[in-house]
């Protein structure tokens, strides 16, 4: 058998190459795996902080609708035997919200008094549910399972009882909520802030779907889910990546609804999530092949002329993913022509890939929209400064009535303003505060060795610019702003953020287009 004699530049040939293609395939790889962790990650955060504001806005609408049944029955104590009067005020509790598809009037053996509306045809009947009964049974406000009513609709029943000054029990005033037709979870859930394959629904304690927008999913019980399991078993409030009930792998955030002993989960598809880490690999072989091919074919033809040095350099080249690789490859031996121009090549070629990587890498931090650093930057800066005790205040934005911009405008115009509201906050803030989009339409400003009446000025002279200035629909829009600072009013970042939400809820309790610090608030976490 005829011996294979290699030549050397065969060799070189050959581990060039070879480490040409390994340095891209684990640049990519590595730029890839990290960006696909980042999204992971930035989406479960997103989908938690979502779950948490929208089981917060629930129980807290649970909490005024049970307020405003118990003030109709302290009403209707006095008018119990006036039909006419027990007639009007169920109208009156239907009417004033659009919280309940009906609303009836009961008396002690479930029988009917009045109904709104009336042409339900309930009045005289005795009903039988299991939700009117323990309502009886108990005589306590209750927020019942979901169940067919005597009109073959699938509800839950929010009821409070009834009773005479004496105190006997003379009955129960309660409404009802439709899941499968358009009700008040509709309103108080909404959409999902985007428009990209995320979604909300809400069980209840029995893993039972009471609110989801595919209606045809009401009713389905997803118990086997393992957030809505550990949701529902423990109470508990968190976010994790799971194969849901279709079979989908799904990156979720939950949170639990103690007045109704339900709970609310927002996913996202993590296929869709991830989609832009794809993206990314593709547009950095679209900007760094050319040049790594041109730099290929300068070491082909080199390494004809080449031995030793060239494989010194391609020893280096694969370890090229190293940061310091750079200052070794000048450091090789370039007595003649070929080896300096070759060591140059590379040199460039190793650059501009990391400067790529660097570039994706800083991409993976950024909001894609509006170009403002995006929750985990945010994140990372707040946990910096706490850990070093560097004082700061927070400045929380909220674009006032922004889902009427969408609604009205569309969506493309609903991003311009996004972009407008940005573009205001960088020419408001210094160079060295950070402005970043916390989710949707909110927004916010940390600004370093800044006390809250500080930051107050720059949030007041940001609301008033935004105020008087056309915005993007044509039209002038309005923010609101909540301030807290650190340490003076809070000691770790999360507490920080749910001060100044409060702060902004207050500043649209109270009318929107304003600023409020937690100072000026009574405020209790």
């Amino acid at each position: 058998m005829k011996k294979i004699n290699l030549k050397l530049h065969h060799l070189i040939i050959s581990v060039a190459v070879l480490a040409f293609l390994l340095t891209i395939a684990s640049s990519l790889w590595s730029s890839y795996h990290t960006n696909t962790q980042s999204l992971q990650e930035s989406t479960l955060e997103t989908n938690h902080a979502y779950a948490q504001k929208l089981a917060m806005t629930a129980n807290d609408y649970m909490k005024e609708t049970l307020q405003t049944l118990n003030i109709s029955a302290e009403e209707i104590t006095a008018i119990f035997d006036d039909e006419n009067k027990l007639l009007h005020e169920a109208d009156r509790v239907k009417n004033q919200t659009n919280t309940f598809n009906s609303v009836a009037i009961v008396d002690a053996q479930g029988e009917v008094l009045a109904t709104s509306p009336q042409s339900l045809d309930l009045k005289g009947k005795t009903l039988t549910s299991k939700a009117i009964k323990e309502a009886i049974i108990q005589k306590k406000p209750l927020i019942s399972k979901p169940y067919k009513g005597i009109t073959n609709r699938l509800l839950i029943f929010i009821s409070v009882p009834i009773f005479a000054e004496e105190g006997s029990y003379l009955g129960l005033i309660g409404g009802t909520i439709y899941l499968k037709e358009d009700n008040v979870l509709n309103e108080v859930l909404g959409e999902h802030f985007y428009k990209d394959g995320s979604y909300v629904y809400v069980v209840d304690n029995d893993g039972r779907i009471i609110y989801h927008q595919d209606k045809s999913r009401i009713n389905d019980v997803v118990s086997d889910n393992k957030v809505v399991s550990e949701m529902l078993e423990n109470h508990s409030t968190g976010a994790a990546r799971l194969i849901n009930s279709k079979g989908k792998d799904m990156l979720a955030g939950y949170s639990y609804i103690s007045i109704a002993d339900w709970g609310v989960v927002a996913q996202r598809s993590t296929e869709i999530a991830l989609e832009p880490a794809t993206k990314m690999v593709k547009q950095m072989l679209y900007f760094a092949l050319p040049l790594l091919l041109v730099s290929l074919i300068i070491i082909l033809w080199a390494s004809l002329k080449i031995a030793r040095p060239l494989q010194q350099l391609a020893t280096l080249t694969e370890s090229s993913m190293k940061a310091n690789e750079e200052k070794n490859l000048a450091q090789v031996p370039g007595w003649y022509y070929e080896v300096i121009q070759l060591k140059k090549a590379l040199i460039q070629s190793l650059t501009f890939l990391h400067g790529q990587v660097s570039f994706f890498m800083d991409q993976s931090t950024t909001d894609p929209l509006t170009g403002l650093t995006n929750r985990r930057t945010l994140n990372e800066r707040m946990q910096k400064w706490t850990s070093g005790n560097t004082p700061y205040s927070i400045i929380l934005i909220d674009i006032d009535h922004f889902k009427s911009v969408n609604d009205t405008y569309g969506h493309g115009v609903g991003d311009e303003v996004l972009k407008f509201l940005a573009l205001k906050m960088k020419k408001a803030t210094r160079v060295n505060d950070l402005c970043c989009r916390y989710g949707g339409e909110e927004f916010i400003i940390l600004l370093p060795n800044t006390s809250a009446t500080e930051a107050n000025l720059v949030a007041e002279q940001l609301r008033t610019e935004i105020e008087r200035t056309i915005s993007p629909t044509g039209k002038n829009i309005t923010i609101s702003a909540g301030i807290a600072e650190y340490p003076l009013m809070a000691s770790e970042p999360e507490t920080m953020i749910r001060l100044a939400d409060q702060c902004l809820y207050e500043a649209k309790e109270q009318g929107r287009n304003r600023v409020v610090m937690a100072k000026d608030i009574s405020i209790v976490l």
